[in-house]
């Protein structure tokens, strides 16, 4: 089995900060798609989000790093390297750059209700097979969503595609867990200096081993 793919889960976010509710999903979602491996793809720049009150690259791919601990879980920068700023060229620029690794786009369904504003979102379910995780609140605006209308002809189960030898996209794959309330929004007004906890300016990315540098503090 030399040649299998290696079957790679990739989930996005600002991860600011990363938190137990990150890896509990994560974690759902490798075992229940029969993933080899998650990638968390720590963005330099949401476009959908403000920059204000975003904490440095570094702080917030340490705080991904801390929480994959012992996981088969992945937290990366790579998107600064690729210089791509939206998902569906980053996608795409992994596919090309690791030609051996099967990708499925894993998001929650607080994403899916908002994905029709994605730039290319079709492009998006083209690309790789998507999974999308219920999040407490948002399961029924994601399932009246213009982007369920189209999508909703592609779904498959989980024991289905995980049974696949090889992925083929589009494929929708619903997955439900028991609800986790936890939220990096309820984290930062807990503890709004959080980032402190990650003093230093620079840091190795776990994928790619380069240097992480934020003077910008984005």
């Amino acid at each position: 089995m030399a040649d299998a793919p290696i079957r790679t889960g990739l989930l996005g976010g600002s991860f600011n900060p990363a938190h137990g509710g990150h890896r509990r999903i994560t974690r759902f979602a490798i075992k229940a798609l029969g993933l080899d491996q998650a990638w968390w793809l720590v963005s330099p720049g949401n476009p959908l989000k403000p920059k204000r009150g975003m904490a440095p690259l570094p702080a917030r791919l340490r705080s991904a790093q801390a929480q994959a601990r012992r996981a088969p879980i992945v937290p990366t920068a790579i998107e600064r390297e690729l210089g791509t700023r939206y998902t569906i060229d980053t996608l795409r620029a992994l596919k090309r750059r690791y030609p051996r690794r099967q990708f499925i786009w894993l998001m929650g369904s607080d994403n899916l209700a908002q994905f029709h504003r994605w730039r290319d979102w079709r492009g998006i379910a083209r690309t790789m097979p998507i999974a999308v995780i219920a999040r407490p609140g948002y399961d029924a605006q994601a399932m009246a969503s213009p982007a369920m209308a189209w999508l909703r002809r592609y779904r498959v189960s989980a024991a289905s595609f995980k049974s696949r030898g090889r992925w083929s996209a589009p494929a929708l794959v619903l997955l439900r867990f028991d609800p986790d309330p936890r939220s990096a929004t309820a984290l930062r007004r807990a503890a709004p200096d959080w980032a402190s906890r990650y003093d230093g300016s620079r840091m190795r990315d776990p994928l790619t081993h380069h240097l992480i540098i934020s003077p910008e503090g984005i």
